[in-house]
């Protein structure tokens, strides 16, 4: 698979020229203008794929709504509800059929919270019945006379949408769709398409598939928090989906156990289900994840000695968190904008400060090698050299006893 995600983010706006939203968009490349698409419902996992888990919906959207195209089977799939309904609207494209079962699936989704634009819309006999769940409608400016556009326009209105003109390319246009009382506008006229991408860091196929078969039989936590720890990747997406203003929590979530005590098992078992048809067959460095997670291990093993278990756990990710710069071959500086973590997390590793600081500079200087700042931070941190080459050993063992290979 390819160790770079990439997606396309095209601006709707109002009649201020202010932006309102975006709609995200597959693409293949960093430099595709278009979509080279093999089936829609490959299309949609991967945008969904690359807001959730690769990108993350706050560094993508800005704080905006996105608006994201599913076809029928991606609307009828689980993989419609891993995305945070405050944040999306779902984009049911003109290829979808109106059946008793799709309307069905609608208002499922409508129940949950979910809201619904209309794509390249026709008003037809057999579409009307789809503006009972549209909060948006989306008119193709090109593919309609003036005169046919204002004539649907005046049919939708009976309803309680905001349109949304598609395609707008000249002033011409942008100021009749304005005419005719459009609240939303997209196209050329305002913006191309943007392209974006983000490096990938895959979780091991293997990992994931455990997981699944032990969210499946209800595991324990516990159990599910050491299958997680093997695994930077997971652990990563994990954190970063879970604090994502979608969930609307109240603080970060910062271990791995409450993660999941967090998700509940049924989402989780969704999650990782999209993790599964999007992972790669093998770390993308396995010397280096290896390095990651004995870190982390050493960095919670010596804190066990002063700080609580909560910190205890942060620690763990701190210390993995501190290669994810060579991982996604980028400057920590970005790291941190792409992901929601404790501030007191964020100054270990954005400058080693802070009350987790020390503790991840202990573990460098022993992976280093350098006695001297070994024994200056230990003496810091009232511990022995001797003491910090013991939980060394230990967490060399403890990784080890992962069967990461």
């Amino acid at each position: 698979m390819s160790s770079n995600a990439y997606i396309a983010r095209q601006p709707i706006v109002n009649d201020k020229h202010q932006l309102y939203a975006y709609e995200l968009l597959f693409r293949h490349s960093a430099s595709a203008q278009s979509a080279r698409i093999d089936t829609d419902v490959d299309a949609g996992i991967t945008v969904i794929a690359n807001a959730l888990l690769n990108m993350g919906t706050e560094w993508l959207l800005k704080g905006k709504l996105a608006f994201v195209n599913m076809e029928a089977s991606m609307l009828m799939s689980s993989f419609s509800t891993l995305l945070p309904p405050e944040k999306v609207v779902i984009e049911v494209l003109e290829t979808v059929h109106v059946t008793p079962e799709v309307l069905e699936r609608l208002a499922e989704l409508q129940s949950a919270g979910y809201r619904f634009a209309l794509d390249d819309y026709s008003y037809l006999p057999e579409t009307e019945k789809l503006l009972d769940f549209a909060s948006y409608v989306k008119l193709d400016v090109l593919a309609h006379t003036p005169a046919e556009l204002a004539d649907m326009v005046r049919k939708i209105r009976k309803y309680p949408v905001k349109l949304v003109a598609e395609k707008v390319e000249t002033p011409e246009q942008f100021r009749h769709c304005q005419s005719l009382g459009f609240d939303f506008f997209q196209g050329y006229y305002f913006a191309h398409p943007e392209n974006l991408a983000a490096k990938i860091i895959n979780p091991v196929h293997a990992t994931v598939v455990q997981l699944l078969e032990m969210v499946r039989k209800e595991a324990d936590a516990k159990d599910l928090e050491v299958m997680f720890k093997k695994d930077v990747a997971l652990t990563f997406k994990l954190l970063r989906y879970i604090n994502s203003a979608g969930f609307g929590l109240s603080c970060e979530v910062q271990s791995i156990r409450h993660a999941v005590s967090i998700l509940g098992m049924q989402p989780l078992y969704r999650w990782l289900t999209l993790l599964l048809v999007t992972a790669g067959g093998a770390p993308t460095m396995p010397t280096l994840a290896r390095t990651a997670i004995t870190r982390g291990r050493l960095c919670e093993l010596v804190g066990k000695s002063c700080l609580p278990k909560g910190d205890q756990d942060n620690l763990f990710i701190v210390g993995v968190f501190s290669l994810l710069p060579a991982f996604l071959e980028m400057p920590m500086e970005q790291v941190l904008e792409r992901i929601v973590i404790p501030e007191k997390m964020i100054d270990a590793l954005a400058d080693r400060t802070g009350i987790y600081g020390p503790f991840l500079s202990l573990a460098e200087a022993v992976e280093s090698g350098d006695t001297e700042e070994l024994e200056k931070l230990a003496l810091s941190l009232m511990m022995t050299p001797d003491k910090i080459s013991q939980a060394h050993l230990q967490a060399l063992a403890w990784v080890e006893q992962l069967g990461l290979d």
